[in-house]
């Protein structure tokens, strides 16, 4: 599956959102990528996140495979939507 969301904390996807998502990406089974413009990142990754550079107001698609794609779609935009649990 595939959404696009848009990143809305301030300070964009720094290290500890990043964090955080690869956390929460770790505990599917399925495949999970970002992709924003011609970049790719593994989601289960920090370092292919991170090299992203993603700022605020910034659309990513979130891109799931596997045999629990829906929940991790699902665990992912929640994440997203939250700001991370930032203000």
């Amino acid at each position: 599956m595939e959404k696009v969301v848009t990143i809305l904390n301030e300070q964009g996807l720094h290290a500890r959102p990043a964090s955080i998502f690869v956390k929460t990406a770790s505990k599917f089974k399925s495949n999970v990528s970002i992709v924003h413009g011609s970049g790719v990142a593994n989601a289960k990754s920090i370092i292919n996140i991170m090299s992203l550079g993603l700022k605020k107001d910034e659309e990513i698609k979130i891109i799931t495979e596997g045999i629990d794609e829906k929940e991790a779609m699902d665990a992912l935009l929640a994440l997203v939507e939250s700001k991370f649990g930032e203000k």
